[in-house]
């Protein structure tokens, strides 16, 4: 596998998206084509991560004042005003350790340092529990500011942020 490349995604991209996002369940939702790409046109940021000229991960990002219909993202549309929301980050597993996410994170803060937003913010699973991902983002400066349950309670979630410095 060549170097993974992160760039725009295009509509070619959809069914190899929905193929990662569904395989990464339950860490995140099942989505269908349609539903995906209604979050892809949402997104403010919308990323795929091209390796070997096949996609093998994306992440989409929301501004404030989005009419998006997400509980996460409302919880922090009514806290804040200045951030950017991670909604979904999925990478193929065979990319684990090697830092794209790290690489993607650091996309996003970029982003949001120059949109003048103050924060990033996104959520991780607790129930069902996603520790992997909980000691990703605590290395990347997220802290836990609130926790909910989503999805008619099948879903607990910690509502993370880190400062964008």
């Amino acid at each position: 596998m060549s170097a993974p490349v992160i760039r725009p995604i295009t509509a070619d991209d959809l069914p190899a998206i929905v193929r990662i996002n569904d395989a990464a369940y339950p860490a995140v939702p099942i989505t269908g084509a349609d539903e995906m790409q209604r979050l892809i046109d949402h997104a403010a940021y919308a990323v795929a991560v091209d390796a070997a000229g096949d996609v093998v991960g994306f992440l989409l990002a929301m501004e404030p004042g989005r009419d998006y219909d997400s509980e996460n993202y409302r919880w922090f549309a009514e806290r804040s005003e200045s951030f950017l929301y991670v909604d979904r980050i999925v990478l193929d597993p065979s990319l684990r350790g090697q830092g794209v996410g790290r690489r993607l994170y650091e996309a996003v803060f970029d982003r949001a340092r120059l949109a003048g937003f103050g924060e990033v913010d996104c959520e991780v699973n607790v129930e069902p529990p996603n520790p992997g991902s909980l000691a990703f983002h605590a290395r990347m400066g997220f802290e836990e500011v609130g926790r909910q349950s989503t999805k008619g309670g099948q879903f607990v979630v910690s509502l993370l942020a880190a400062p964008v410095d």
